[in-house]
């Protein structure tokens, strides 16, 4: 498989390349020349099938020409290891549960994924491989936990000081060993820009092999298209499966790319919704036809404060760049924190289910633009104790830590504060990285 470029000015690249160097040189971002599609004998009887044996079905039709059989198959497995159920939440409305991987989020499926990926291209070798990644809350936790203790791979998180939960920042800043996390005095946004321009920089390149974990890399956002497949596989094995609306938390926009990808794979999707906080620039490209990003402001929902969202590039891509076609497939709703707080507590008093911030989103957008004879699952993208102070505030009742966040709350953070410039990040870099 070759991969292009969505700027269509650099060479393709075989997936290694497109793996190892996250961004393609003239800055657009890897896409899949062909997007193979299942055969419909696999959704004939995909709700036989577990999580592991769909997700290795779906990692052959995506990477099966460029990863041997039996390392795919180990790479898959040591990824999936755990579930993501749905769950009934309301009327005609689920939630796809997809914290129950070691830190609580639904990021750790890519992450472990890509980790996997880059062992696979980096054994036996002796290079080492930088991991630059921006967070605004779960990425960096996912990343760093998928990625610690991996041989010849050092990961780097910036994440913006003050703007994600104590329980995220503990999770990427108390690790140690081959991790290491810099807060940055700015916004997500100023993070993904450092981490973009130093994919760029001629000398930094010159003397480090960087990457991204970042959805910008196409091992971290492809895998990410297992879960729409297992979801519907449980909503047919109890004859839901009609007319399914994913309700997608949108914030750097990987989860949704990818749910378009699993799409064009032959999923029986009947349409998306991109549920949105305040940053909500491509609800404002739906209703206008332009893209005008903006800086991104502070929310409860903080993994969705992206006000240049990169994967608004790839989803372009895919529809031809009309933005019809988008809007084909994708409507949009935004919410401001009162109504993310005020959901949380009437879903929790009215169902007992326990939403985080993202959640809520999702559940809202549901719940306001589903129609009859369709069935609706919003993503639940992390557990709501990472939101403790917003849960507990909005419902009245405590959240209990699970098992696996339990570990890091007591734990001392580790971090280097710097500013948003990148000269001074990229001195950081060459003094400490080389």
């Amino acid at each position: 498989m070759k991969y292009y470029s969505t700027n269509r000015t650099a060479p393709p690249a075989g997936l290694k390349q497109a793996v190892t160097e996250s961004l393609a040189p003239d800055r657009g971002l890897y896409m899949p020349e062909t997007i193979g599609r299942l055969p419909d004998s696999f959704f004939e009887t995909i709700e036989r099938k577990n999580f592991r044996e769909i997700g290795l079905a779906v990692a052959r039709t995506l990477f099966g020409g460029d990863i041997p059989g039996d390392e795919l198959e180990t790479i898959v497995e040591g990824t999936l290891s755990f579930d993501t159920p749905v769950v009934p939440v309301g009327e005609n409305i689920y939630s796809l549960e997809l914290f129950h991987g070691p830190t609580a989020a639904f990021k750790d499926v890519g992450a472990r994924f890509m980790a996997r990926m880059l062992s696979h291209f980096t054994a036996g070798g002796s290079d080492s491989i930088t991991v630059l990644v921006a967070t605004s809350g779960d990425t960096g936790s996912a990343v760093a936990n998928g990625f610690l203790g991996v041989e010849n791979i050092q990961v780097v998180v910036l994440y913006p000081r003050g703007k994600v939960s104590d329980l995220q920042e503990k999770q990427f800043t108390t690790l140690g060993q081959n991790i290491r996390a810099l807060e940055i005095d700015g916004t997500f946004d100023d993070c993904q820009r450092l981490v973009k321009t130093a994919f760029l920089d001629p000398e930094l390149a010159g003397r480090l092999t960087l990457t991204s974990a970042n959805s910008i890399n196409v091992a971290r956002l492809l895998p990410q298209s297992f879960y729409y497949f297992h979801a519907y596989a449980q909503l047919k094995k109890i004859g839901r499966e009609d007319g399914v609306v994913f309700s997608v938390p949108s914030g750097n926009f990987g989860n949704l790319t990818a749910g378009l990808l699993a799409k064009r794979m032959g999923l029986p999707v009947k349409r998306f919704i991109s549920a949105n906080n305040r940053n909500d620039v491509f609800l404002d490209y739906l209703r206008t036809g332009v893209y005008s990003p903006r800086p991104s402001v502070e929310t409860v929902a903080n993994a969705m404060d992206v006000g240049d969202p990169s994967n608004f590039a790839r989803i372009l891509d895919l529809y031809g760049n009309i933005t019809d076609r988008v809007r084909s497939d994708i409507t949009g709703y935004s919410y401001t924190d009162e109504q993310i707080k005020s959901c949380i507590g009437k879903v929790y008093d009215e169902t007992g289910y326990m939403l985080d911030p993202h959640g809520a989103c999702g559940y809202m957008a549901l719940a306001e633009g589903l129609n009859d004879g369709e069935t609706g699952v919003f993503l639940e993208t992390a557990h709501p104790a990472k939101f403790r102070e917003t849960v507990e505030e909005a419902t009245g009742r405590p959240v209990e830590l699970p098992e696996s966040l339990k570990a890091f709350a007591g734990r001392e953070k580790r971090s280097v504060s710097l500013g948003k410039d990148y000269p001074g990040f990229r001195e950081w870099c060459l003094a400490n990285l080389v």
